[in-house]
């Protein structure tokens, strides 16, 4: 079963001995991994250095949002491990995002590496439209979406982690090769868990992902590799 660039499948866990039981079972059916803030809090470092030498490429998700300064250097230091793509939060602003997107070119440069790519979290997808109208937003929900994916495209944003039921017409404004990640993808027969605006992995693909992020349909399940496997043929049927 050869592997597909298009699933991230997200370390959702705790501890290095879970991970690399993970990563050894599914092999070579996956090539992409997402750190989330729950890992990288617990092990540090340490499990980017264990991916790279399992020649894995790696979403650090840890989702940025504070002054664009202290953005900018916390994202100088995280370029230098050496992740395939970091993120921040689109709510952080033009400026936020600009300095964001100058520091990482500059890191890496500096550092004489490739260029980590930098994406902008738009709207959780676990958040839905009552708990949206309790924030006191203007915009709706969608409308916000596309709004901050405009926003990070023109601040120098690779692209941005949104819904896979925004993915259409993020890609109708900001065009193809602007870079749409969807977590929220469930495929046929899982849970929602807590979970909002999701999709099925085709749906997603349909939509215009990506990349889709997918963790518990795959690591709580009872044969992970098995659910990798279903889960590359729905995509694939959409292919």
């Amino acid at each position: 079963m050869s592997c597909d660039q298009r699933l991230i499948v997200a370390l959702d866990v705790h501890n290095m001995e879970t991970v690399q039981q993970l990563v050894e079972q599914l092999g070579d059916s996956v090539s992409y991994y997402k750190v989330g803030m729950e890992l990288f809090y617990s092990v540090g470092s340490q499990v980017i250095t264990y991916l790279r030498q399992q020649n894995k490429d790696i979403f650090l998700d840890l989702k940025l949002h504070d002054i664009p300064n202290t953005v900018g250097q916390g994202l100088a230091t995280l370029t230098q491990l050496g992740a395939t793509m970091l993120n921040v939060h689109a709510s952080g602003g033009l400026a936020m995002m600009q300095t964001a997107a100058r520091v990482v070119k500059n890191k890496a440069d500096e550092i004489q590496v490739q260029r980590p790519k930098l994406i902008a979290v738009t709207v959780l997808t676990s958040m839905n439209a009552d708990e949206w109208s309790a924030l006191r937003y203007n915009a709706d929900l969608s409308q916000q979406v596309i709004h901050l994916s405009q926003l990070a495209q023109k601040a120098g944003m690779d692209g941005v982690v949104a819904s896979p039921q925004e993915a259409a017409q993020i890609q109708a404004v900001c065009g193809n090769e602007f870079i749409i990640v969807t977590p929220g993808i469930r495929p046929s027969g899982a849970t929602i868990d807590d979970q909002s605006r999701i999709a099925t992995p085709a749906r997603a693909l349909k939509n215009g992902a990506h990349h889709l992020v997918i963790g518990r349909p795959i690591t709580a399940a009872a044969n992970p590799k098995q659910a990798v496997k279903d889960i590359l043929r729905e995509m694939r049927e959409q292919a």
